[in-house]
């Protein structure tokens, strides 16, 4: 590493010197100690110089962007909702969203808004002074958001149980999950508290809420729609994207805030402004639909039923019943239905798991994003990672480590394994296979438009103890809590390290599994080429437009 500047030439003290390379295990001659005084104290002149510059972030106009009743509610919608506001655009820029209604995951800054993330607020309470960047899209494009959607602590369960504020209930029946992460955002668009909301997904924590509410969940391709202002899991895996009643509605939203901003390192520096016409682009098939035969509509697609997608231990007979039905309906609106099969699906669920630890507990749970190119949420830094240790070894406080769930806690005792057994040699593995994962699903997308199969195997369950349990949490250790949703991301987490568009679809309802009298929907997914979201869109509306899920029942 060259250097550009001696600074104001301080001489760090010998002793810490020599202290930094012994507790590394290194050993350093006596005159090279007397010049790396000079070359570290120098630095520590530069750091600190630095450390004194304005950040330059996103401080939005608040004469613009207005934003008024902020509060803790005390009616949360069952869980639904961590914070409520009320925050607008004076001067949207589009109405492409104009009068409608928005939820936003407390995993998305925005200004002046409390992000719990759904920690308690150990280091102390987060209210972002900036706005992520799709919250500044929507706002743009006429939304009116109207609060903050409880997650999942620190996003990382499936279950809706976990969130520091609060249980989340599903809108069909009380008790059961709602799923996660973005468990709020499922809830409060099925009872139609919102319009729309924006969640996150890393493992289909879009799509499983998605499915286990009765709405339509999608994760946008990697890269499409920028992740700047959120806080992450795993920069490789990260989504977010929207969450709304109809494909329609999807579509629009997606449109909203998709496209190139500039920051996120994740996202293609250009994309075709018309590629990015989601919803003017799926109106015109539908009214070229409107004058055709119904057995014509989907003429010309593919549709690949992947065969893995129903073999899992966990899968229902009743939610493959109802998945079967609809990829018939695609049949007879005219879609080629062939039977595909990628041999690996579940292996590479267990290698998305592997690839997590280790970067994903530096990056979200401690704050490591170095070799990042993006907003870093440096206002929030000494909250994610509240103490160091030798060899880059970050560490977590008790009172950090007990704040998690066990998602949260799994992960980072994972870390601490990883890095200690195996560096980044299990990491490095698991990128090569990955790579590979993403072309066996390219194959098998080069002879199909989509695939299609369940988005989770099972309906929604009942919390840990029955429905009837006032807490809704787990009672035994971290075991029980992460086997009891077992086989819930078998069908979803593989797209997130691929980076393919999935978008769930809710295709009729079902028998709870512990109680026949429940009914609880299921999720269709329908997984396309990267950046081909709009064949998605297509395929779901076409079927949305002939079909009301709300009155299929599918019991065995």
């Amino acid at each position: 590493m060259a250097i550009a500047s001696l600074g104001k030439g301080t001489k760090l003290d010998a002793a810490e010197v020599r202290a930094l390379v012994k507790a590394v295990g290194l050993s350093i001659s006596d005159s090279a100690i007397e010049d790396w005084r000079v070359l570290l104290g120098s630095f520590e002149d530069c750091a600190q110089l630095v450390l004194e510059d304005d950040d330059g972030l996103p401080i939005p106009d608040p004469d613009r962007y207005i934003r008024t009743d902020i509060q803790i509610p005390e009616n949360n919608e069952k869980g639904g909702w961590a914070t409520r506001c009320s925050v607008k655009s004076a001067a949207p820029t589009s109405a492409l969203l104009a009068g409608r209604t928005l939820a936003v995951k407390d995993n998305i800054a925005l200004a002046g808004v409390r992000c719990t993330n759904g920690l308690p607020p150990v280091n102390g309470e987060w209210i972002p002074t900036y706005d992520a960047t799709i919250v500044t899209r929507v706002l743009d494009a006429g939304a009116m958001i109207t609060g903050k959607a409880t997650c999942e602590n620190a996003c990382m369960e499936p279950i809706s149980n976990t969130s520091y504020t609060g249980v989340v209930h599903n809108p069909f029946a009380d008790g059961y999950t709602c799923g996660g992460s973005s468990s709020g955002s499922g809830r409060l668009v099925a009872i139609g508290a919102v319009d729309m909301a924006l969640g996150g997904d890393q493992g289909g924590s879009i799509r499983i809420p998605a499915a286990f509410c009765g709405i339509v969940g999608h994760k946008p391709t990697w890269g499409l729609v920028p992740y700047t202002g959120i806080l992450g899991l795993q920069s490789v895996i990260d989504h977010t994207g929207p969450m709304t009643a109809t494909v329609r509605d999807n579509a629009r939203l997606l449109e909203a805030i998709s496209g190139p901003d500039g920051i996120d390192d994740r996202q293609p520096f250009f994309m075709a402004p018309e590629s990015l016409r989601f919803s003017s682009s799926l109106d015109e098939f539908l009214s070229a639909g409107a004058a055709k035969p119904r057995d014509q509509l989907l003429k010309g697609f593919k549709v690949g039923v992947l065969k893995e997608g129903f073999t899992g231990k966990q899968m229902n007979p009743n939610v493959a019943t109802a998945c079967h039905s609809a990829i018939s309906d695609l049949k007879e609106m005219g879609a080629e239905v062939v039977e595909v099969s990628v041999p690996n699906h579940e292996h590479i669920c267990i290698i998305w798991m592997c690839a997590l630890p280790l970067r994903g507990g530096r990056e979200a749970l401690l704050g490591d994003t170095t070799g990042r190119k993006q907003l870093e949420l440096t206002d929030r830094g000494t909250a994610a990672a509240p103490a160091m240790g030798p060899s880059e070894k970050a560490l977590l406080s008790q009172e950090f480590f007990d704040a998690l769930g066990p998602g949260a806690q799994n992960l980072y005792m994972r870390y601490l394994y990883v890095n200690d057994k195996y560096g980044a040699g299990l990491h490095a593995k698991c990128t090569n296979l990955l790579n590979k994962a993403t072309q066996a699903y390219d194959a098998v997308l080069g002879s199909v438009d989509v695939l299609v199969m369940p988005t989770v195997p099972m309906p929604a369950f009942p919390f840990p103890g029955g429905p009837d349990n006032s807490t809704g949490r787990f009672q035994g250790g971290p075991l029980e809590s992460l086997s009891y949703p077992l086989g819930v991301l078998s069908n979803t987490a593989q797209f997130n390290s691929t980076g393919h568009p999935a978008l769930s679809l809710p295709v009729g309802f079902v028998p709870a599994p512990d109680n026949p009298d429940v009914k609880l929907p299921a999720g269709l997914q329908i997984v396309g080429k990267r950046f081909e979201d709009l064949t998605c869109y297509k395929v779901a509306a076409a079927w949305e437009e002939h079909k009301d899920w709300k009155t299929l029942l599918f019991a065995q």
